[in-house]
């Protein structure tokens, strides 16, 4: 069990670190393709849009599909799409890559997630859980900041073409070693998109948008308000990654045995306040470095802690659409991702990079009201999800 709880971990890992390896390396990859920064920016929407359309359309059509092989054919397409990226010799070619990674990754996500779920006990569903979304965590602590140092030594080529292979070696382990997850009853598509009717349901899946996208418009911009802190170097940047990530595999951690012992409002709630916190004080420690790392250390705590209670929550709200439910989350992290570029970019044509992390936070707040809006309406007595998040 454990076993297989890791290799889903690691598809989750190597998703997550197709769509956040680019931030560190954004400078880079625009000047070896002769574009600009914001050029290269779009592949990050198109990756994420990929994720969030085919997401639940994968759910649906490819119900009857095996899961050990609806993961392995997953990770296969994240090998030849990012395989694809990096020998890309024009903008055009790195984006098509990015694409095919991202239909890869739309296979794994929502399957992932879905399967740590029923592989254990209803009582273990918040740790199993937070194992496999630990990959996102990983992606973020290890993946980031290890392709940025690497391609700030050895040129961007070099990561993602090292992350190709990884994908490539797992995809073969996997169908190998994943098996006995159950395939869930099908789902028609207008059924699908029925769990989008529960309030509950979408005012959580609109909460997890906008705390996503508030939690990229600081991260993928991080380069823009670290450089007096940083004083431009790579190398330090990859430092305060490395410490953002080593606090998202804390909060992830700790946030899955809280929500199964406190319930998923009360974590939940309590994690967004202080990724609220942590982005309003933000711009006071950019100028000390040291300040800067904590705080970092801190966000990552709070940013990927948060996941794991709402997913817990979706979960709860239904466990017989649980995993329709889970789906549309990988849907709403993904146009997360993708509204980011969008809105980061935007900001910086009308406040200074130091108001990122301000921009960010206006994001995470209107998250957080969403949140608490989601556990007000639409209440029964008798809803077991009342009861798990008491």
């Amino acid at each position: 069990m454990t076993v297989q709880l890791a290799l889903l971990s690691l598809g989750t890992f190597l998703v997550g670190t197709n769509g956040f390896v680019i931030a560190g390396l954004l400078p880079d990859i625009a000047a070896g393709l002769t574009t600009t920064p914001s050029g290269v920016g779009i592949s990050i929407t198109v990756y994420a849009a990929v994720v969030a359309v085919l997401a639940p359309t994968f759910a649906t059509v490819l119900a009857r599909v095996p899961r050990p092989g609806l993961i392995t054919a997953g990770l296969a397409l994240t090998a030849a799409g990012t395989a694809v990226t990096a020998v890309a010799g024009d903008l055009p070619t790195f984006v098509a890559g990015r694409a095919v990674a991202g239909v890869g990754g739309a296979a794994i996500v929502p399957t992932a997630v879905a399967a740590a779920a029923v592989l254990v006990p209803a009582a273990r569903r918040g740790w199993a859980i937070a194992i496999v979304t630990l990959g996102f965590t990983l992606a973020t602590a290890l993946g980031t900041p290890l392709g940025t140092a690497v391609g700030h030594v050895g040129g961007w080529r070099l990561p993602l073409a090292g992350f190709a292979v990884l994908a490539a070696l797992a995809a073969v382990v996997s169908a190998l070693l994943i098996r006995g997850v159950p395939i869930g009853a099908p789902q028609s598509l207008a059924r699908r998109f029925s769990v989008l009717g529960d309030p509950r349901i979408l005012l959580t899946l609109l909460s997890t948008v906008f705390t996503i996208a508030g939690f990229n418009v600081a991260y993928i911009f991080s380069s823009t308000y670290t450089g007096d802190a940083t004083d431009g170097s790579g190398a330090l940047l990859a430092a305060l990654l490395l410490l953002y990530g080593a606090g998202g595999i804390v909060g992830n951690q700790v946030a899955g045995r809280l929500t199964d012992r406190h319930g998923n409002r009360r974590v939940a709630s309590i994690l967004i306040a202080l990724h609220l916190v942590v982005l309003a004080v933000m711009p006071l420690a950019e100028p000390s470095f040291t300040a800067l790392a904590v705080v970092f250390v801190v966000w990552g705590f709070a940013a990927f802690g948060t996941g794991i209670p709402v997913q817990h929550r979706l979960v709860a709200i239904d466990a017989d659409r649980a995993a329709v439910a889970v789906s549309w989350y990988s849907t709403a992290v993904y146009l997360g991702i993708a509204i980011a570029p969008l809105i980061g970019g935007f900001a910086l044509q009308v406040v200074p990079p130091s108001e990122m992390p301000h921009v960010a936070g206006g994001a995470v707040l209107v998250a957080a009201l969403l949140l608490q809006a989601g556990y007000l309406v639409g209440r029964r007595p008798d809803d077991p999800a009342a009861r798990s998040a008491a």
